[in-house]
């Protein structure tokens, strides 16, 4: 039973590899919902320790390990190949020097998220206020942001998502805010729940609500709006 954690720990690991696979194929669609399968078992590995009272330090240093994969690289993976071909179709092979330079350093940005979440996870490791709440935006909330972008523009064909995602410069200011996002100290909501108490949850009922009424209101295109309500009830919750 002890092993069960470190199982689905893999299958989180597993999904994030495939996600580079796609991507490296072209396809970022399929790549973004491997990434959020990697989600759903970066939550069971977690439940599952907990249920089985199965906790070691091989597992806390194996979860971390599979996160870099599967909520820094690939997302990165994901930003670098809409930054490139956006670059591609935009950018001929006759540009000037310069402008060679400034494509390559708009290809170098997405490099900055994997190093800022592994920086996150090894301190995260190795802080022990960060049980109950966390300082940074965690890696999923990172990959959360990147592929629900992705995944909103292709299916609600929102001309403003679909902007955004072909713009490059939007995209590595958006990679950039991300990156120093998970290596603040900004105090950030964990979403375990221990009870189901108003008194000490509110953050996470603001977070729930505002989600649910903007599935409601605005379908899938309210996905990229997960984020900022999660960055906007953390902060609403020191008042609480």
């Amino acid at each position: 039973m002890r092993y069960i954690p470190n199982i689905i720990t893999s299958f989180n690991l597993a999904s994030g590899f495939l996600s580079l696979v796609f991507t490296a194929r072209g396809d970022i669609i399929t790549a973004s919902w491997l990434i959020l399968a990697a989600m759903i078992f970066d939550f069971l590995d977690g439940f599952s320790a907990r249920l089985l009272k199965a906790y070691s330090e091989i597992g806390k240093e194996f979860d971390s390990l599979s996160d870099i994969v599967s909520f820094s690289v690939a997302p990165a993976l994901i930003i670098y190949n809409l930054v490139s071909t956006s670059l591609t179709s935009s950018v001929s092979s006759t540009v000037s020097g310069n402008l060679q330079i400034i494509t390559a350093i708009m290809l170098f940005f997405p490099v900055i998220m994997p190093v800022c979440a592994a920086l996150r996870l090894a301190k995260f490791n190795l802080d022990p206020a960060q049980v109950t709440s966390f300082r940074g935006l965690p890696t999923p909330a990172n990959a959360l942001a990147v592929i629900s972008i992705v995944i909103a523009a292709n299916y609600s064909d929102s001309p403003l998502l679909n902007s955004f995602i072909s713009s490059p410069l939007s995209l590595n200011i958006f990679t950039l805010v991300l990156s120093l996002l998970m290596v603040s100290r900004i105090p950030m909501l964990s979403l375990k729940i221990k009870n189901f108490r108003l008194k000490g949850n509110e953050g996470r009922y603001l977070l729930a609500g505002l989600v649910a009424i903007s599935f409601l209101v605005l379908g899938m295109v309210a996905a990229p709006l997960i984020i900022p309500f999660y960055l906007m009830a953390s902060l609403l919750s020191l008042l609480f």
